[in-house]
Parts: C-alpha cells; structure tokens; sequence
C-alpha cells in the first residue's frame, strides 16, 4: 500500500512539473508573434503592480511596434474585425509589458481578470466580439491558463483616440 501510494505522488508530483514546462518565449515565435517595446506611463502611475503572487497591469491600448497606436470608434470608423485585431495588438502589447515586469513569461500561471473597453458608437453592442481578439490570443499562448474571467463594455472615448483599452489581472508562479 505504502508503495501504491508512493507511485501516486510521484505520479503527481511528476505531472505538474510536466505541465509548468511549456516554453512561452518558444510558443510567441511559433505563433508567429513578436513583442513590442513596453510603452512609457502618460502620467502619473506605472504599467504593473505587483501585489503577493497576483500581478495588476494598468489599462494598454492597442500599440504597434512603430509607437503607433490604432485609433478610432467600432461602428463608426471601424468594423467588428478590425476592433478584433485592436483588441488582439493590445494583447500582445500587455505581453510585452507582463515579459518585461516579470523577465519570463513562463512565470505566469493564469490570466485571471480582464476588463475590456471598447471606443465604439452608442448604438454598437458587440463588445465581447471585439474583445475575444485579446481572449483568444491569451488562449492560443497560455491554453486553459489563459482562459479568465471577463468583462466587455462600450466607452464613449478612450485616451488618444485609441481603440480599445485593456486591465488585467495576472497570476504569478511563487
């Protein structure tokens, strides 16, 4: 019995290491994704906070790697799709800000908390289509780990004109 036992923490011992042991650096190039250079705080106060094991990161919107960012209101200046791959840019931006907080994205053990904002017309209601652009992206990098609990609303503007704008809230391997 001892030894059945003792099999069985192995077992499971051996597993969850296994499971932790996914290469995030290797999966973003495999995925043909490519970080950007964090973007700077416009006032007063820093893009992440880490409290315990649980990592805060302030609103990003949608940067792209030329310090551009996508611009303009869903349902008016853009379509669903195009409000998808702002929603998809912001994630890769807090990616790159998560990376460059922690040193390594292999640290991150699950998305937990995502507040979604989206510039779009009064009239527009498909927020959480425009928002999965971020949620999928989370999933195809992090598989379950990056399934997370969501919220997807409408804004009447956001900073600069900007698309979308992202929170979230990380959970960090002790």
């Amino acid at each position: 019995m001892k030894i059945l036992l003792s099999l069985f923490i192995i077992l499971f011992v051996s597993s969850s290491i296994y499971a932790q042991k996914i290469d995030f650096d290797k999966k973003l190039k495999d995925l043909n994704i490519e970080l950007i250079a964090p973007t700077k705080p416009v006032a007063n106060y820093v893009k992440a906070v880490r409290a315990g094991n649980l990592l805060f990161l302030s609103g990003h919107g949608p940067s792209k790697p030329d310090g551009t960012s996508i611009t303009g209101k869903v349902g008016k200046d853009l379509s669903v799709e195009e409000g998808y791959a702002a929603a998809r840019q912001t994630g890769i931006s807090i990616l790159s800000t998560i990376k460059n907080e922690i040193g390594d994205l292999n640290k991150v053990k699950r998305i937990v908390k995502v507040l979604g904002m989206v510039n779009c017309t009064s009239d527009f209601t498909d927020q959480p289509k425009v928002i999965n652009g971020f949620s999928d992206l989370m999933v195809e990098v992090f598989g379950e780990k990056g399934k997370h609990a969501r919220s997807a609303v409408g804004m009447n503007a956001l900073p600069s004109g900007i698309t979308v704008e992202i929170e979230i809230v990380v959970e960090l391997i002790d």
